[in-house]
């Protein structure tokens, strides 16, 4: 079986020729632009062995006859199936740009194929824009020109492109019209911000600011067709493959869409944000941002309609879909694929791996600034608990920041995805697996730092051990205290003492120490937790003035309660403020930048403080906070209980504090 493929290169494209070449006898033909060529042979590294079934045409979709006739002549009566994904989406585009690209070229790719000769069939990607942006009630696979509104350029070059194939092709064809396209399902991959992520950093934002507890008020919206594009290849790939279904369109949409509000709760649920407590239909406001966006999209000009969009986070031509009143009737796809077992994921069992990607890959804010810059370029910091939590973003922000930094934690995979995020944003970083709790690993690990860079110049202690159980429950379980101390501490003092001689022979350095609020605080419950930060706090303090005239600083940061993988199988910690990860990781890169003797959140100072002079007061709070927060019921097996009013009241005025 023979394919010609355009628009390889795009993002639906790369997963469809992963298809194509799953089927052992294909030979993919791609047309490549030449400036693309270089972009395309680094992606066909993601095939493997199979990239030696392709074969790469020069050629351009714009150009009449596509390529060469050389080419042409050597394709004749030769291809089975002609996928056409080439075209340009963008929702600024010009109507230039789309008469020139996704309509001629749309043209000269039919007038191809119609000189093609043998069995040839072209299929041809559409879109949901064909249906226009205000189109209100249900729009069926059988349905092409209903008098929708089609007046931007990309709906309206994506309804002539199709009308072109429709009306001008010889050859049996097909159509297909997926929706909002989004990311892998499986991996989360995707190459640019558009569709729902749009809303992504805003959510962000707001679960970072917001306590998790706090119920919000939502708006329901218009339904999002959200399609992750290993369904829109796999679904191509099959019905493509499929007898009997020429001159159809199959929308390649879920089923059963979900609103504005659902997509925004899931998300919310997978930045860990609060949730909508009820949302609300507003169909005047619908009417009213519809009028507005078509009012702003025919009377401003391309460039203020570029700012207006900076300022509200999406494209104007775009807010209409917010409340899009349209239904995508999907039935001939599902027709086509019942008994192929492929079928359109619920988004809300993707959307964490969609928001991971973004967060990892396509986020590039880190909120370092030229003092950061100033300070760290250059500079060889050591990060331990590197592939996760506060010690990933501390990583990364250095990184961004011109450090060069060594990951250090247990899982070799996990180390080389992290450094592979880093390197996707520019910055530099070295992976060195070892498991903290192993001294002698520790040795061979912090050896092999030495002998490849001579020195380290900041190592952040962060890898840690949390453990939620008072001490009557753990008298069986002395195995708590050990365990804790052998990564906490010992792990901690052994990596300080292989690559202090180093620091002091340069007569510079700094370790960082990430301590607990709870060593300030002496929290119940956390009994061998903080007694491991506690020794490597006094561990500091001692060491601190030995190197003090080396010109080493020792910092210890007392931090409070973060949301980070250590702390999720505590459910209760939903209903207590935290720090999110990410100031937790800009107060490690101001340490390092400051150099101070320690850092603690006002609450750390006044517990210190008030324990000192009255700690008699301080254990009547925080026994008045043990019957509060009871023990984890998941380590007994049972169900989670949330706390009570006064429970969720305490937590607040105790901010930061791990009960």
């Amino acid at each position: 079986m023979n394919y010609l493929v355009t628009g390889a290169t795009g993002f639906i494209g790369k997963f469809l020729l992963e298809r194509l070449l799953a089927h052992p006898d294909a030979a993919v033909y791609t047309l490549v632009r030449d400036g693309s060529r270089v972009k395309f042979q680094a992606m066909c590294e993601r095939y493997g062995e199979a990239a030696a079934r392709i074969h790469v045409i020069t050629g351009d979709i714009t150009t009449p006859g596509l390529m060469s006739a050389a080419d042409r002549d050597g394709l004749a009566g030769n291809i089975n199936h002609v996928f056409h994904l080439a075209a340009v989406y963008d929702m600024y585009m010009d109507d230039a740009a789309a008469d020139r690209v996704n309509n001629e070229g749309t043209r000269n790719v039919v007038d191809f194929v119609n000189g093609l000769g043998g069995n040839v069939t072209l299929h041809h990607v559409s879109s949901i824009a064909i249906a226009g942006p205000d189109f209100v009630g249900t729009f069926r696979e059988d349905m092409f020109d209903e008098g929708q509104s089609v007046d931007h350029p990309y709906y309206r070059s994506k309804f002539q492109s199709e009308k072109i194939v429709r009306e001008e092709a010889r050859v049996p064809f097909r159509v297909y019209r997926p929706g909002i396209v989004v990311g892998d399902s499986q991996t989360g991959e995707m190459d640019k911000i558009d569709g729902p992520y749009y809303f992504f950093k805003a959510i962000q934002k707001l679960a970072q600011a917001m306590p998790r507890w706090l119920p919000l008020l939502g708006v329901e919206g218009g339904r999002i067709p959200v399609v992750p594009v290993d369904y829109i290849a796999d679904a191509m790939d099959a019905i493509a493959h499929k007898p009997g279904l020429d001159g159809r369109a199959f929308f390649l949409v879920p089923t059963n869409a979900p609103t504005l509000g659902e997509v925004l709760q899931v998300l919310l649920q997978a930045a860990h944000g609060p949730e909508f407590a009820r949302r609300f239909e507003l169909p005047a406001a619908t009417d009213l941002l519809r009028r507005v966006k078509q009012k702003l999209g025919k009377a401003i000009s391309q460039d203020m309609q570029r700012r207006i969009s900076e300022i509200i986070g999406l494209p104007v031509s775009a807010l209409g879909q917010a409340f899009n009143q349209t239904v995508y009737d999907d039935r001939q796809a599902r027709t086509a694929l019942f008994g192929t077992g492929i079928h359109c994921p619920s988004f809300k069992d993707y959307a964490d791996k969609l928001w991971s990607y973004w967060e990892n890959y396509l986020d590039a804010e880190t909120g370092i600034g030229p003092v950061e810059q100033s300070a760290l370029a250059g500079k060889i910091v050591m990060v331990t608990g590197a592939t996760s939590g506060i010690g990933f973003l501390t990583a990364r922000k250095l990184a961004a920041a011109g450090a060069k930094v060594i990951l250090v934690a247990r899982t070799r995979e996990k180390l080389e995805e992290t450094q592979t995020i880093i390197r996707c944003h520019g910055g530099e970083a070295f992976v060195y697996p070892c498991d903290l709790s192993n001294l002698e690993a520790i040795d061979a690990m912090a050896d092999a730092v030495l002998r490849d860079f001579g020195h380290v110049d900041v190592l952040v202690n962060n890898a840690g051990r949390s453990i939620r159980r008072g001490v009557l429950e753990s008298l069986d379980r002395f195995h708590d205290f050990e365990r804790t101390m052998k990564l906490n501490y010992f792990g901690a003092v052994r990596l300080i003492n292989k690559l202090l001689p180093s620091m002091t022979a340069r007569r510079s350095g700094q370790i960082v120490n990430i301590s607990s609020i709870g060593v300030l605080s002496n929290m119940p419950r956390f009994s061998a937790y903080v007694a491991s930060k506690a020794a490597l706090d006094a561990f500091g303090r001692c060491l601190s003035a030995e190197v003090k005239a080396d010109n080493i600083d020792i910092t210890a940061i007392y931090m409070p309660l973060v949301r980070t993988p250590m702390i999720a199988p505590t459910k209760l910690y939903n209903y207590i403020p935290t720090w999110s990860a990410d100031r937790a990781a800009n107060t490690v890169v101001r340490a390092i930048v400051e150099r101070p003797k320690s850092i603690a959140t006002p609450l750390g100072t006044a517990a210190a403080i008030s324990y000192s002079l009255w700690p008699r007061v301080n254990d009547s709070i925080l026994s008045r906070g043990y019957r509060l927060f009871p023990s984890s019921a998941a380590a007994k097996g049972q169900k989670e209980e949330k706390p009570t009013m006064e429970g969720v009241v305490f937590a607040n005025v105790f901010k930061g504090a791990h009960w």
